[in-house]
C-alpha cells in the first residue's frame, strides 16, 4: 500500500486535528493535481507530490486554529494556498535564483503561485485529445502545443488552468483571481476559444 501524503501526527508539531485530517483527505486528489501541474519539471526528479502535500499538511496543522478563528477563504482554497506556498519554497530551495529567472510565478490571490508548466498541460491535452494514429507525431505535437500555451496571455492561461485542468468551479476561480463570477466565466470562455483556435492551427492535432 502506498504511504499517505500526510502523517497522522508529528512529534515536532503535535497531533493533527481529526477534522483537518478529514478535510485534507477529502481534497487530496485536487491538491495532488495542482502539484502535478505546477511542480517544475527540473525539480520532479528530486521531489514528488507526496513530499509537497506532506509538508503542506504539517503547515496546515500549525495554522489550523488560527484559520478557524478567522477563515479568510473557503477551506479548500486555504489548503490550496498552503500547497502553493510550499511549492514556491521547494522551487527556490532546488532552483535558487533560477526559480525567479525562469518567470515561473504568477501573482494571484494572497501572493505568488508557481505557474502550471506547459509540458504537463500539453501532456494532459494530448492524453485526452490525441488518437492512436497520432502516436508517432506525439513529440512534435507536444512541442507545438507547449509553444501555443506559452504564447497565451498570462491571465487567460491561468483561468484555463484553474477551470479546465485543476477543475475549480467558477466560484472558486473568481475567488482565486479576485474578480467577479461573471468576469471569471467570460474569461474562461475566451480562454477556451483561444485554446481551440491555437489547437486548430497545429497541423494534425484534430486528425483521427
Amino acid at each position: 500500500m502506498d504511504s499517505p501524503d500526510f502523517p497522522a501526527s508529528s512529534a515536532a508539531k503535535g497531533p493533527a486535528r481529526p477534522e483537518l485530517t478529514e478535510l485534507f483527505e477529502r481534497h487530496r486528489q485536487r491538491l495532488r493535481l495542482m502539484v502535478h501541474l505546477r511542480l517544475d519539471r527540473r525539480v520532479q526528479a528530486r521531489v514528488d507530490s507526496s513530499d509537497v502535500l506532506q509538508e503542506a499538511f504539517l503547515e496546515a496543522a500549525q495554522r489550523y486554529e488560527r484559520y478557524q478563528a478567522n477563515p479568510t477563504m473557503p477551506p479548500f482554497l486555504w489548503l490550496r494556498f498552503l500547497v502553493g506556498q510550499r511549492l514556491i519554497l521547494m522551487h527556490r530551495q532546488h532552483l535558487g535564483v533560477k526559480a525567479r529567472a525562469a518567470g515561473r510565478e504568477v501573482s494571484l490571490f494572497h501572493g505568488s503561485l508557481p505557474q502550471a508548466n506547459s509540458e504537463s498541460l500539453a501532456a494532459q491535452l494530448l492524453g485526452k485529445l490525441s488518437s492512436p494514429s497520432q502516436a508517432a507525431m506525439r513529440s512534435e505535437l507536444q512541442v507545438r502545443l507547449q509553444e501555443a500555451l506559452n504564447s497565451m496571455d498570462e491571465f487567460e492561461r491561468e483561468v484555463l488552468v484553474l477551470r479546465h485542468f485543476e477543475q475549480l468551479s467558477n466560484v472558486e476561480t473568481a475567488q482565486v483571481l479576485g474578480i467577479q463570477e461573471p468576469a471569471a466565466s467570460q474569461r474562461y470562455v475566451r480562454a477556451l476559444r483561444r485554446l481551440r483556435d491555437m489547437l486548430g492551427a497545429i497541423p494534425g492535432f484534430f486528425e483521427s
